[in-house]
């Protein structure tokens, strides 16, 4: 089953680029439920305004993901009066419908973990620990190691090895999330205006183009 995550923006336009924005999810998530895909809105950002999204970031699943997304993906036009500053002159607003990559969750599990024992090393005379009781932990997914040498079992280095190696992993996984919110940030700033996929039209949100 595909998996993908579709962005629509406003690109830090105004409000009336908002609305379009709310408008245009309303009207993808609509589409979604006769296409028999799986949507779920995950993150939004409200405008200034209610009733207006300056963006969103829509999960959707199913067989039929590319071939949806290609119907939207790209610049989408509105044609309309403003509603919010009566006698603007402008007439076309445009958003932005775009594909991002889904980040990967490493979750953390033991049969994830090689475990490798080494020989401790000590300051010398009576309490040298000459057994094999340092541990080294690896995560085969991501590679992040982490070694316990502090406790004289070999059980008790190995449960720390394990507890430092989840805390290694849970700031990779903290950093590459972080990653991809700024990528969808930095796309507010991308909006193409012209060659829109979609146009639709007036305050009832026809579409006129596709």
């Amino acid at each position: 089953m595909s998996e993908v995550l579709l962005q629509i923006t406003s690109g830090r336009g105004p409000v009336e680029c908002a609305w379009v924005v709310a408008r245009l999810v309303d009207t993808i998530l609509a589409d979604v439920r006769l296409t028999g895909l799986e949507a779920e809105m995950i993150e939004k950002e409200d405008g200034s305004q209610k009733g207006t999204l300056l963006s969103a970031l829509i999960h959707l699943a199913g067989e039929r993901c590319e071939a949806f997304i290609a119907g939207y993906e790209g610049t989408v036009q509105w044609i309309g009066k403003s509603a919010f500053r009566h006698g603007h002159k402008r007439n076309n607003w445009f958003v932005g419908v775009r594909r991002l990559s889904i980040p990967k969750t490493e979750s953390f599990h033991d049969r994830d973990v090689r475990i490798d024992t080494m020989r401790a090393s000590g300051p010398g005379g009576q309490h040298v620990n000459t057994t094999d009781s340092s541990v080294r932990a690896l995560h085969l997914p991501t590679g992040l190691v982490a070694i316990a040498r502090d406790e004289r079992s070999q059980m008790a280095n190995r449960k720390m090895a394990l507890e430092r190696l989840a805390i290694l992993v849970a700031r990779d996984e903290q950093r590459k999330q972080n990653k991809a919110r700024q990528t969808r940030w930095d796309a507010h700033n991308e909006l193409v205006r012209g060659n829109p996929v979609r146009v639709y039209e007036g305050q009832a949100f026809k579409l006129v183009h596709n």
